[in-house]
């Protein structure tokens, strides 16, 4: 079982930005059915990254934790099989 677990995240409600305390994520657009292809992303050193599907603009937040975003109700949880 993996021991790290990559946070998702999504944009339903269409924020101009959302906020996130991960460098390390997945975009998967809007809530299933809705989404786009879950893309990987990778801030690396940066602060800031555009999903190249759906053109979100995330931005790191260190206040926030891995799981976190601002507006809240981008986190997406997937269901266990």
């Amino acid at each position: 079982m993996a021991d790290h677990i990559v946070p998702h995240f999504q944009n339903a409600s269409g924020h101009d930005s959302v906020a996130i305390g991960a460098r390390e994520f997945m975009c998967i657009g809007a809530n299933p059915p809705f989404d786009h292809p879950h893309v990987f992303l990778d801030l690396g050193e940066e602060n800031e990254i555009v999903c190249p599907y759906c053109s979100t603009l995330y931005k790191f937040d260190a206040t926030l934790k891995p799981t976190e975003s601002s507006p809240a109700d981008c986190v997406w949880t997937p269901k266990a099989a």
